[in-house]
């Protein structure tokens, strides 16, 4: 069985210094990716302050407007919590989702965070159930390896060793210290193995930031952001029970328009 899966940060429907909307691009993006399951970070899905603007684009939630006539499926995880709204993770999918729940994995308070935990079943019946984690991680190293951890012993529990497994999300983890971390504990693969056979470009960013050296180029993690001209590899993939058969990152003004992280698509065969 094929699979197609995308993992995106949606930078909360809005530009980054104006605020200004512009979800009705992202779900033209999404239309674009025609993915079975995707994995959304920073959906923003209440937002009073936009809501009383004149010509605002959404009468209902992000997730309802993005989800509405493609996806009949979905979960939703809230993180941040503020007095106009709040925003967090989120998974869309055209298969059922049997059951969900959100774990907070906030390392400090100026930064909340969350792990979405779903469980999507295949087929009629009882049917074939994989497991979906979304995760979005923080912007300080310990964090990210502390939440790494915790993601790791959170799999480990309550995840069969044989069921299918599917973690993606905006992990920030341009050192690549979190890939190591998760590889070596729950022996999954990074949708980049698809691209280890290619000849990786090796630009001027690329020697004026120290840690990125050869090996880490050719580990074959896509770079994703910034959308406009993507250097840095901070949203991924991890997969365990699938293969993989291709992974592509979208480039070019229109996707920029959309989200400063460029989305991360893989086709994957169960």
């Amino acid at each position: 069985m094929r699979l197609r899966v995308a993992t995106y940060n949606i930078h909360k429907g809005v530009t980054g210094i104006r605020g200004r909307p512009r979800i009705h691009d992202v779900r033209m993006a999404l239309d674009a990716i025609d993915a079975d399951i995707v994995f959304l970070q920073e959906v923003q899905d209440r937002n009073e302050r936009l809501a009383r603007q004149p010509g605002y684009p959404l009468s209902g939630t992000q997730l309802d407007f993005l989800a509405t006539g493609t996806y009949a499926h979905r979960a939703y995880g809230m993180n941040a919590v503020y007095p106009h709204g709040h925003h967090g993770n989120a998974i869309l999918s055209r298969h059922r989702i049997v059951d969900f729940t959100n774990h907070d994995i906030s390392d400090h308070i100026l930064e909340k965070r969350g792990l979405l935990h779903a469980v999507v079943r295949f087929g009629r019946g009882k049917g074939r159930e994989v497991h979906l984690i979304c995760v979005h991680f923080g912007l300080i190293k310990r964090s990210r390896l502390r939440q790494a951890t915790f993601l790791a012993d959170f799999v480990q529990r309550e995840v069969p060793i044989k069921a299918p497994l599917i973690i993606a999300g905006d992990f920030n983890d341009w050192q690549q210290r979190v890939d190591s971390l998760l590889r070596d504990r729950l022996g999954v693969d990074e949708v980049g193995e698809a691209a280890r056979s290619e000849t990786p470009d090796r630009g001027v960013l690329d020697w004026l930031l120290p840690w990125r050296t050869a090996s880490d180029t050719q580990a074959g993690v896509a770079r994703t952001f910034p959308s406009f001209a993507p250097w840095l590899t901070l949203d991924r993939i991890y997969v365990r029970g699938f293969q993989i058969l291709e992974m592509q990152v979208p480039k070019g003004l229109s996707w920029a328009r959309c989200s400063d992280h460029a989305p991360l698509i893989a086709e994957l065969e169960l």
